[in-house]
């Protein structure tokens, strides 16, 4: 889908943008921007859309996003019930590529931090101890001020270029260009699915949802999204039901049609299909980790 292009907020004051941000729930709208983005979920679970890749996020869960890479982090259903005590928290680091300079990465000690932007393009989950000292560094910036601000982040981009402990994200390079009609169709679409992912959603329905006839529809989400409507809405479900086995608090079966699947052995064909295992198996192999 093409997103909307988000406008960062620029400080005069500062060379790149921190905000620590504790709030009902992350919003809905899926979008891009120019400058890098470092994203550090203290609390808050869901699923997240990043460049062609629909997944889960948890608490404690850092990503490095790439300039022009649109993604969203849509919350679980519980944050959007006006829950005045659950709350979503988060660290987010935003800056341009040359923030601090365009001469400085030229410099022999940083030829490392060009090819970190590269990998950056499809985003970075980040593992292992790399995550633990990086999020100990945002918390420390989410307060520091002046020069601390920019050690910090130098610090956070050494440690970054030099690890191996990450998985990337997307498929492929993502930059977009947008209009504004489809920014708002494809954003219609959007949200009903998240909202109504449980209940069998038509092709006459989401159709109607864009303003268009079904055959329009079909052909016009495929060309925005490299996919047809139903494997998206396949992928979101998926996506909700490796979040419930997780959580392990309620049988495969339940799960199976609380997430939108008529039967069992449907559930199970599309999940291994994406997954790459079977249900239980997933399950096994998160209890295990």
């Amino acid at each position: 889908m093409k997103p909307l292009f988000h406008k960062v907020p620029i400080n005069i004051q500062n060379t790149f943008g921190i905000k620590h941000n504790i709030e009902p729930n992350f919003g809905k709208v899926w979008h891009y921007h120019p400058e890098l983005e470092l994203h550090y979920v203290v609390r808050g679970e869901g699923v997240r859309f990043i460049g062609d890749n629909i997944s889960n996020f948890s608490s404690g869960e850092i990503i490095l996003m790439g300039e022009n890479l649109p993604h969203t982090f849509r919350c679980s259903d519980k944050y959007y019930q006006q829950n005045q005590e659950l709350e979503v928290e988060a660290i987010v680091i935003q800056f341009l590529p040359d923030c601090l300079g365009k001469d400085l990465f030229t410099l022999p000690e940083a030829y490392l931090i060009p090819k970190l932007f590269e990998k950056a393009k499809k985003g970075m989950v980040l593992t292992g101890e790399t995550r633990e000292q990086i999020a100990e560094l945002m918390k420390k910036a989410a307060t520091a001020s002046h020069m601390d601000r920019l050690i910090l982040l130098l610090s956070m981009l050494s440690i970054l270029s030099e690890t191996s402990e990450y998985a990337p994200i997307t498929s492929g390079y993502a930059f977009y260009h947008s209009n504004e009609s489809d920014i708002i169709r494809l954003n219609k679409i959007y949200s009903y699915t998240l909202s109504n992912y449980k209940k069998e959603i038509s092709l006459e329905e989401i159709s109607s949802i864009s303003n268009l006839s079904i055959t329009s529809f079909c052909r016009y989400f495929k060309l925005m999204t490299k996919k047809t409507y139903y494997d998206f809405l396949i992928e979101i479900r998926i996506s909700h039901a490796c979040r419930l086995l997780v959580e392990d608090k309620i049988p495969t079966e339940v799960i199976c049609f609380d997430c939108g699947f008529n039967n069992v052995s449907n559930f199970y064909r599309h999940f291994k299909k994406i997954a790459g295992m079977t249900p239980m198996d997933y399950k096994r192999r998160y209890l295990l980790n």
